[in-house]
């Protein structure tokens, strides 16, 4: 019996076919091309076709509420990917999403929402702080209340998509002298507030990402999330999601772990590989097949791997296969998909891409301590300078 055959209906077969044409139409090749020289992973005319046209609404809402089947859903994810859909963006205003509906009031609740859902209101992260590493409880970024607004200073990191998005989802520190978890307040602020700039850095894979200033930044009381330094309960849950740590579906239909869109280059550029080594006889070499072997079997055991356990497994299985895939390849894999001349084998990009795959949401280092901490019961690590012996 073959698990991995879904039996599709016709009207399943049909949702499919029409997902599949419309994408064609609105994911052209000039799309693709300009996303790769931006690095912006979004195209504006894309996702606003996409809200125009009801699928940034059925994907968010549960079917419950009008959104897609279990089955649609997982055709409509699968044809995102094979569309090559331009998506870091969605992701993060889907994510936040769930925040402003479950914290903000009514009156901006209901006008993001509607904005989030055709396509004009976008959502980023403001989390990571330039000298804070992974852990977002060391907000230094300060917001100060002055009657009905607050006053923010400070800058954040790697926000990514900021200079297409209308809202940050910022993690401000409004008590210092408070525990770290207990001196958070999150705030929906709009990006075209006054004190605001957004300056782009460009990352070894070609992504764009930003830094961006807060200089005395005003923002309305009505843009907070969640209570005054109790922002640790609204930032947890978008956390959980980016960092992984979800149930699996009952189900089936859902990727088992994050990262998937991203391994799904790795498995193209295996694939790709194989078949450049099949091509040319190399694999009758023992030692191409052994690596090559060795990279399949890698690359299947993370992909079946769960939850936080798969957001660690992919990208370090990323990051090991990666040169031996380049090798194997040869010289040809150090030109860029779509260079003149180049095999388009997805190597190269999956190369640049590793390091960066075990940084976002977190470093995988932080990931296993959360493993070993929250899962296999091992306690806090210890960083403290070991003890001198006794003479």
């Amino acid at each position: 019996m073959d698990f991995s055959v879904v039996e599709l209906s016709a009207e399943d077969e049909a949702f499919r076919a029409e997902v599949r044409e419309f994408l064609a139409s609105v994911v052209t090749e000039d799309v693709i091309r300009r996303d790769r020289e931006t690095g912006d992973n979004f195209d504006e005319g894309v996702h606003l076709a996409l809200g125009a046209a009801g699928y940034l609404e059925k994907e968010w809402k549960t079917e419950a509420d009008g959104g897609f089947s279990r089955v649609r859903r997982r055709i409509w994810e699968l044809e995102k990917r094979r569309a090559e859909v331009p998506w870091v963006t969605w992701g993060t205003t889907a994510m936040v999403a769930r925040s402003v509906a479950k914290f903000a009031s009514p009156e901006i609740r209901d006008d993001v929402l509607r904005g989030v859902f055709d396509g004009t209101v976008r959502l980023c992260l403001g989390y990571t702080e330039p000298e804070g590493g992974s852990d977002v409880a060391t907000c230094k970024t300060r917001a100060v209340r002055d009657g009905d607004q607050w006053v923010i200073n400070g800058s954040k990191m790697f926000t990514t998509g900021a200079h297409n998005c209308q809202y940050v989802f910022l993690i401000t520190n409004t008590d210092p002298e408070a525990p770290k978890h207990k001196s958070l307040t999150m705030f929906l602020v709009p990006l075209d507030s006054e004190g605001i700039e957004i300056q782009g850095i460009r990352t070894v894979d070609g992504d764009r990402t930003n830094i961006v200033y807060y200089s005395d930044v005003r923002v309305d009381d009505k843009y907070r999330l969640g209570d005054v330094n109790g922002g640790w309960t609204v930032v947890r849950e978008p956390l959980d999601a980016e960092h992984g740590a979800v149930a699996a579906a009952d189900d089936g239909l859902a990727d088992v772990a994050i990262m998937m869109h991203q391994a799904g280059f790795m498995a193209e550029a295996l694939d790709n590989v194989a078949a450049l080594v099949g091509r040319s006889g190399a694999v009758d070499d023992g030692s191409v097949a052994y690596r090559l072997g060795r990279s399949v079997a890698r690359m299947e055991a993370s992909l079946s791997s769960p939850s936080i356990f798969g957001r660690v497994a992919l990208a370090q299985t990323m990051r090991d296969i990666a040169p031996d895939l380049m090798d194997i390849a040869g010289s040809v894999a150090a030109l860029p998909i779509g260079a003149d001349g180049g095999a388009d084998d997805r190597s190269e990009y999956v190369y640049r891409f590793a390091p960066l795959v075990g940084i976002y949401g977190g470093t995988l280092e932080v990931f296993r301590n959360m493993i070993a901490q929250h899962v296999l019961g091992l306690g806090k690590p210890n960083y403290s300078a070991p003890k001198a012996k006794a003479s």
